[in-house]
């Protein structure tokens, strides 16, 4: 899961963008001023940064991270309510890859994002495998054991986030939002169905080893095989 940073002093912004971004999928952190995010950058894949911050300011931070070896790499947004064009020249000459101009809609903020996260981040696999279980995304074909699985998309689609993110537990409402989208309006009950027909699938019995795991009182997880066959 991929981790992103925000530093931005006005609380309220601060939780929207928090909001947006975790439900978009992203591990989020976020910080009211520089001072308190430094141990954070180190981890992060991305950056949204405010221009305005007390103490040290979004562009003197930039100005730092882009001379910094260990972090001159990381993908900034910058975040502000300047709007003339002098100052997002500024801004982006300074290092900052895109620039976002408050007010701004979650829409756009997700988008630019994850084309920051894309365009810095190796190629993603075009298969996935946990023990017997293969996965090509390109073909949208799974394989237990050599042997073919007919899944309905929206099985495929879970099966494969949930592989992708191995030993993870995620809610109902988590998975709901990941794999079928914000805008689905069934409830979570379609999760454990869904649930219940990947384990029919795959074979999952009482009393051996199961791909999919109940989590009590937290939800799902897919278990890491770790080579196992």
């Amino acid at each position: 899961m991929n981790h992103v940073v925000v530093i931005e002093d006005e609380a309220t912004v601060r939780e929207v963008l928090r909001f947006h971004l975790e439900r978009a999928g992203l591990a989020v952190d976020a910080y009211p001023a520089v001072a308190e995010a430094e141990e954070a950058l180190s981890s992060a894949d991305a950056l949204v940064l405010d221009w305005m911050l007390p103490g040290e300011s979004g562009l003197g931070l930039l100005l730092r991270l882009r001379s910094d070896p260990e972090l001159r790499r990381l993908p900034v947004l910058m975040l502000t309510a300047r709007a003339a064009e002098a100052e997002r020249v500024e801004g982006l000459e300074t290092g900052a890859d895109d620039y976002l101009t408050k007010p701004f809609g979650a829409a756009e903020l997700v988008a630019r994002v994850r084309a920051l996260l894309r365009r810095t981040q190796p190629e993603q696999p075009q298969h996935l495998s946990n023990g017997p279980l293969q996965i090509d995304l390109a073909a949208a074909d799974t394989r237990l054991a050599g042997k073919r699985l007919n899944l309905t998309r929206r099985e495929f689609d879970l099966l494969t986030f949930l592989t992708q993110n191995a030993g993870w537990v995620y809610s109902r409402t988590e998975l709901l939002d990941r794999v079928w989208g914000a805008d689905f309006l069934g409830g979570e009950r379609t999760v454990d169905q869904h649930v219940t027909q990947l384990r029919a699938h795959l074979g999952d019995a009482p009393g051996t080893p199961a791909f999919l795991e109940t989590v009590r009182g937290k939800g799902y997880r897919m278990r890491a095989w770790e080579g196992e066959d």
